[in-house]
């Protein structure tokens, strides 16, 4: 019988008992329906979920949902909306009480002297001319000079069909003001012409993302298995889809039969009473669904179907170990 420390040897195994101690619960939370910018293809706004929920502004009903949320096994808050920087007493109601993320567009800064070590995670939509035709504006220009040499900061970076083969530009970028980038792909929720993937795009894709780990380690989190994930979509031989997908709301969750799936994870709307369906968008399309977070957990919750080599094994514990080193469970 195959078995994990069978697989591994000694250090690989030391990797895996340090993960596998850390039992990640997470949720997410919208902590506000506004944002500063409008994105084509932002799954929030393009799915109608800003319209899901009137938001609660009483920062105490925040303090003990935040309370409850923590009885209820969450050790990992990743806060989102719109925007999370618009509202920074419901970002320090979660930061004050639990291992907290918050996905920024960057424009506001974090003040560190009250989130010393807040992990913030920046979006990016590709180089100036994407940001600007995506994004209305260049929106690193002015992350860049707000969270530069930030210890707790790096960026989420959702590389779209024509950043293909010129995402080194990008990565050299964000390596000189000295912080981390973590990659992803666009999904395309509104159909913005010319931003659809092709099985020849997420090919090239993918053998730029393993030449940029390979070239920029220091810089770039990730690893090229995830790679082969979130551009194929599949995994051992299954394709991702909403049959497959563990980041759907427990909850609501009556799929049959029921897939492997993250424990207790909710999709929390800014009422503190709504729940969405999954980690993205209502109205998303399972099968063409690129969230690195929604693959990454894929193959996190899939363990044993890993313990089947030695190189899936290791495969599986990068990914694990990618995921834990974006949240802070370990040093990156």
């Amino acid at each position: 019988m195959k078995t994990v420390s069978s697989l591994l040897d000694k250090d690989w195994y030391e990797r895996y008992k340090r993960i596998s101690r850390l039992n990640i619960r997470s949720s997410i939370y919208d902590v506000t329906n506004q944002c500063n910018l409008r994105c084509k293809g932002c799954f929030f706004f393009s799915s109608d979920e800003h319209k899901a929920a009137k938001e609660e502004n009483d920062v105490s009903k925040w303090e003990l949902f935040i309370e409850n949320e923590i009885k209820r096994g969450v050790n990992l808050a990743i806060l989102i909306g719109g925007e999370p920087t618009l509202y920074l007493d419901r970002v320090e109601a979660f930061y004050k009480r639990i291992p907290s993320f918050c996905a920024t567009n960057g424009i506001i800064k974090v003040p560190r002297g009250r989130f010393p070590d807040l992990t913030v995670g920046i979006s990016l939509w590709g180089d100036e001319h994407d940001e600007k035709k995506l994004r209305g504006k260049d929106t690193f220009a002015i992350s860049s000079k707000n969270y530069e040499g930030d210890k707790y900061t790096y960026y989420l970076y959702t590389i779209t069909p024509k950043q293909i083969g010129k995402i080194e530009k990008v990565i050299n970028k964000i390596e000189s003001i000295g912080l981390k980038v973590h990659m992803q792909l666009l999904s395309n929720d509104e159909g913005v012409d010319g931003f659809n993937w092709t099985n020849e795009g997420l090919h090239d894709i993918r053998q730029e993302m393993d030449a940029m780990l390979d070239r920029y380690p220091n810089t770039v989190i990730s690893s090229k298995y995830y790679h082969h994930v979130i551009t194929s979509g599949e995994m051992m031989g299954r394709k991702f889809g909403w049959h497959e997908c563990p980041s759907v709301t427990e909850p609501i969750d009556n799929r049959t039969p029921s897939p492997r799936r993250l424990i207790h994870f909710i999709r929390w709307a800014s009422d503190l009473k709504t729940m969405h369906r999954c980690c993205t968008s209502e109205t998303r399309d399972c099968s063409m669904c690129k969230d690195g977070a929604a693959h990454m957990s894929w193959v996190m919750v899939n363990k044993r179907d890993h313990v089947r080599s030695t190189t899936d094994m290791q495969n599986w514990i990068e990914v694990y170990e990618m995921f834990a080193k974006l949240y802070r469970f370990i040093p990156w």
